[in-house]
């Protein structure tokens, strides 16, 4: 399909209905913006997450298949979703049904309609790199951020067990650096980008969490960053609404922007604040998100190169008549 047509099943799961309705919000309208169409099924339900594998592998599965079923039943056979654990959840379902004839039965015994395994789950920060690539994205930017400096930040699942994951570099993933950087952004080199924030613990191992999210604020802060990307909701929860927290666990006064990759994509492409849910976050990135129009960032950037010229040939004048 051309990129107008482009069109995926869209599960945006319980997080982007709630807490990180920004997180939703952006991603449709830089979607929108790269002629992109998301298509929510039907009735679809919670995907189990992070709680229902650990009571129980079958019901996990068929949480998560009931969804890729009705995925299926809409003629798709690649499904996006924004949150690194719903995507956990479909690909870990799929990977199990599809090498396991019995594990499928069992987990296709509790579901209405059997799921076929028929159904690719990306994440969409994947859509975003692999399909609609590099060019398109730098292609739609209408403005520069001058002031901002990003540390991306990955979180520990979004490209890990690497054999379910399939995208990135398990270790050292590259995908969300490319994305930003393509959008005129000045993306630092993040050390931590894929270091545990806390994840769920941050109800019954509070201190714990709070202490490894400083860590992260810590080092992206030493990488010359003044604003951190995400493409996870609860390592936006960690890292933003508790940085209050970590303050006081840990005697430091943080006080840096961590918002969605999908939000800065957004900005760079023109789009308002209030659309992307700038408004959501705790704590504001209004002071690093300042924005001028490309055309103005290229004629400040030809005048200080022109700015240059003068000096650079009096420097090699000096030199040379003191070579002579």
């Amino acid at each position: 399909k051309s990129m107008a047509e482009k069109e995926y099943a869209y599960f945006s799961g319980c997080s982007l209905e709630g807490t990180a309705k920004e997180y939703d919000e952006s991603l449709r309208a830089v979607m929108k913006a790269l002629g992109v169409s998301l298509v929510e099924p039907d009735d679809w339900s919670c995907c189990g997450s992070t709680p229902a594998h650990t009571v129980d592998h079958v019901f996990a599965a068929a949480l998560a298949a009931r969804n890729l079923t009705l995925v299926e039943k809409m003629n798709k056979d690649v499904l996006t979703t924004p949150c690194p654990s719903c995507l956990v959840a479909f690909k870990k379902a799929q990977y199990n049904m599809s090498r396991d004839e019995a594990f499928k039965d069992e987990v296709n015994g509790l579901l209405d309609e059997a799921y076929n395994c028929g159904v690719e789950s990306k994440s969409s920060l994947q859509i975003i790199y692999e399909d609609i690539g590099l060019d398109a994205i730098a292609a739609r930017v209408t403005h520069i951020m001058p002031d901002l400096k990003v540390a991306p930040y990955y979180g520990c699942i979004l490209s890990r067990p690497p054999e379910i994951a399939q995208f990135d570099d398990p270790e050292n993933p590259v995908s969300m650096d490319k994305v930003l950087t393509a959008a005129g952004i000045q993306v630092q080199d993040f050390a931590f980008k894929m270091e545990c924030c806390g994840a769920a613990f941050g109800v019954p191992k509070r201190e714990m969490v709070n202490r490894l999210s400083g860590k992260v604020l810590e080092m992206a802060i030493d990488a010359g960053a003044n604003c951190i990307a995400v493409a996870c909701p609860l390592c936006q929860q960690n890292l933003d609404l508790r940085q209050e927290q970590v303050n006081k666990t840990t005697g430091s006064n943080y006080n840096i922007p961590v918002i969605y990759f999908t939000q800065l994509l957004g900005l760079a492409y023109g789009l308002s604040p209030k659309e992307l849910g700038m408004d959501k976050v705790i704590v504001s990135a209004d002071s690093v998100t300042r924005r001028i129009t490309r055309e103005e960032y290229e004629k400040i950037k030809a005048e200080e190169a022109a700015a240059k010229k003068p000096q650079k040939a009096k420097k090699e004048a000096a030199a040379e008549e003191t070579n002579n």
